[in-house]
């Protein structure tokens, strides 16, 4: 609880106790009036003053001027009766100023636990100095500069391990608990915590560039792009003020004269402004005003934590009606890493021919040899290796431990006469010959990641009603992927400038309302990102083209991290349409009720207070994400 709130608190007990002490003094007349007025100006004077400053600057649609003039004129008519019950009015106030002090707690609280979820800010820097550690601001660090982060601490600039081995806490980044291992060489992004060893890290951006600093300024304006029905409640409450103060200027005056000119009956104006001004004490749009903003703010809070950054509540709102997914698919729905799929047809066994091929290929830094080299897994010994001869575009013959070895396509097998066995998996075959015999062959292939047909389901699942996949591969590889994931179209071949047409040609034939999302790694597909009705960038941990060009950016390389963007959105908007539709329908049905004369100030300032205070409470649900 901050200052402000702490103060609030005390006037809010202060008047409440001298209300009730007054209930027990008999004083009346003017002393009574006096003694009234200490408690209403206690607890509603800056009500008084917002709405006074609003006046001269004739701003005079906003609930300090509704409370304002409903408190004075009760007030008003007690002094005019002579009823000296001025207690109505203060606790009006007094109520009001709770659902403030309430709704002032519950943002702040929501504001907090963003905080606390985004809570990757570092304090400092080490720099070793003179065999001792100095601490320093980050925005001092200049690039190239080695700094020392030690257990527990955050990693504060992005850059790379020069010396140490360590697991990192990524939590914060990813929304996972799985810690991610480091050593020299190794690429580390700021905003991880250092749980085990000493690292030393080359700084490679300045700290305002670094992906800690470009997470927090996302997060902290997103609130500034606004979504379709933010900008509908702005709209509407400037309209909706003035009508219900025409309304209630209506309400104070036409009955009474309708009453005096048309059926020669008494005025009974005292009743007819008493209505009047519970009028406008029930027409406060405090609930809406409030919790709308506070769902979508809480909303991004919430996709945060689980590691889905959003830029701002539009595109949380745009993210909820996404009927149509289209992924890139290397680095997307596969790893973007070759690697042995499969081994057929050898009578040496796997392990034996991988480890020929690996060593045969073990001067070539090709993808595929070092996809052959992982394979093996041991330490590739050259001693064993002599006469390496690269052939281009057929592969590389060796002699490995006395033996001839040929490792290649089947060009290079009908160039040595060997009799091979054709493959039909998909993938790059590399066929192998030793001392002349085939010895079968090695499938390589980009392996699909391990979430993303389950991922695929579930966007059918959460209504998504196609998925299409864009990519450079052949027809044969993208159509493997494609039925093995379940993915519905696929078109294959393409170059980055094809997969900006086809999907201009989907968000022309798809249904009106329907959004279209593409998600791809964010750095080679900016352009379709951009053009896309919304752009997911994945895998995209200190990735700056994918911060830029991507409306929404998810934390680590999981594909289902898609759909749970998407369910976090749409409860989001779920949360949002239901305050506005309860808090709409108690208010209509309270204002009804007030001018048919059948509910007090005192109902009035209730259903008010109630209202909001549900209003945020249900609000602040969209903080709470992790079971979706």
């Amino acid at each position: 609880m901050n200052r402000k709130q702490k103060k609030m608190l005390a006037r809010i007990f202060i008047s409440a106790a001298l209300l009730i002490v007054l209930n027990f003094i008999p004083v009346t007349g003017a002393a009574r009036f006096a003694c009234y007025m200490a408690p209403y100006l206690i607890i509603g004077y800056d009500i008084l003053i917002k709405a006074g400053k609003g006046i001269a600057h004739r701003q005079v649609t906003d609930e300090n001027f509704l409370m304002a003039v409903a408190t004075v004129g009760a007030i008003a008519l007690a002094l005019y009766e002579g009823s000296g019950d001025y207690t109505e009015a203060i606790a009006v106030m007094l109520f009001y100023q709770i659902g403030e002090w309430f709704q002032s707690y519950a943002v702040g609280k929501s504001r907090r636990n963003i905080s606390e979820l985004m809570d990757i800010r570092p304090d400092y820097a080490n720099i070793e100095s003179g065999g001792k550690l100095e601490r320093v601001d980050p925005d001092e660090v200049a690039v190239g500069t080695v700094i020392v982060v030690q257990p527990g601490e955050k990693v504060p600039i992005d850059g790379v391990v020069v010396e140490g081995e360590s697991s990192l806490n990524t939590a914060a980044l990813t929304g996972e608990s799985l810690p991610r291992d480091v050593k020299a060489g190794d690429e580390i992004i700021s905003g991880c915590i250092n749980m085990t060893g000493v690292l030393k890290i080359r700084t490679a951006k300045e700290f305002g560039e670094s992906t800690v600093s470009r997470i927090l300024d996302l997060v902290e304006n997103a609130s500034s792009r606004k979504s379709r029905s933010e900008a509908f409640i702005s709209r509407f409450a400037r309209i909706y003020t003035p009508a219900v103060c025409a309304a209630a200027l209506a309400l104070a005056v036409v009955p009474p004269l309708l009453r005096t000119l048309a059926l020669g009956l008494s005025g009974d104006w005292e009743t007819w402004i008493y209505r009047a001004l519970t009028f406008l004490v029930a027409s406060c749009p405090c609930a809406l005003v409030i919790s709308i903003p506070l769902s979508f703010f809480a909303g991004i809070g919430g996709a945060s934590k689980a590691g889905v950054l959003v830029k701002g509540s539009n595109y949380l709102e745009t993210l909820s009606r996404t009927r149509i997914v289209v992924f890139d698919k290397t680095g997307t729905l596969t790893k973007g890493v070759f690697e042995v799929s499969a081994i057929h047809h050898s009578p040496y066994g796997d392990a034996k021919l991988v480890e020929y091929a690996a060593l045969a290929e073990s001067a070539s830094s090709h993808p595929i040899s070092r996809s052959l080299q992982a394979a093996y897994g041991g330490e590739i010994d050259r001693g064993r290796v002599s006469g390496i001869h690269e052939i281009s575009g057929q592969g590389v013959t060796a002699t490995v431990d006395g033996h001839a070895v040929a490792a290649g396509n089947d060009k290079l097998m009908d160039s040595l006469g060997v009799k091979f066995i054709e493959c039909h998996s998909v993938g790059t075959i590399i066929h192998m010959a030793i001392d002349g015999e085939y010895a079968g062959h090695i499938v390589i292939s980009d392996v699909e990641k391990p979430t993303a047909r389950e991922a695929v389901r579930e966007l059918k699942n959460c209504g998504v009603r196609e998925t299409v996949m864009l990519t450079g591969d052949t027809r044969s590889v993208a159509g493997r992927v494609a039925r093995d994931l379940g993915i519905d179209r696929v078109y294959s071949e393409l170059l980055p400038a094809d997969k900006v047409e086809k999907v201009e040609e989907l968000i022309k034939s798809k249904d009106a309302g329907a959004k279209l999302a593409f998600v791809g790694d964010g750095i080679n597909d900016a352009p379709v990102l951009s053009r896309a009705d919304i752009g997911i960038a994945m895998g995209a941990m200190g990735s700056d083209a994918a911060i830029e060009a991507a409306d929404v950016v998810l934390m680590d390389d999981d594909p289902m991290k898609i759909p749970k963007a998407i369910k976090i959105s749409r409860k989001c908007l779920r949360i949002v349409y239901e305050n506005i539709v309860f808090a709409i329908g108690v208010k209509l049905a309270c204002l009804v009720l007030v001018a048919l004369g059948l509910a007090s100030m005192w109902l009035a300032i209730f259903a008010d207070v109630g209202v909001m205070i549900i209003a945020v409470l249900n609000a602040i649900r969209a903080l709470f994400v992790s079971k979706l």
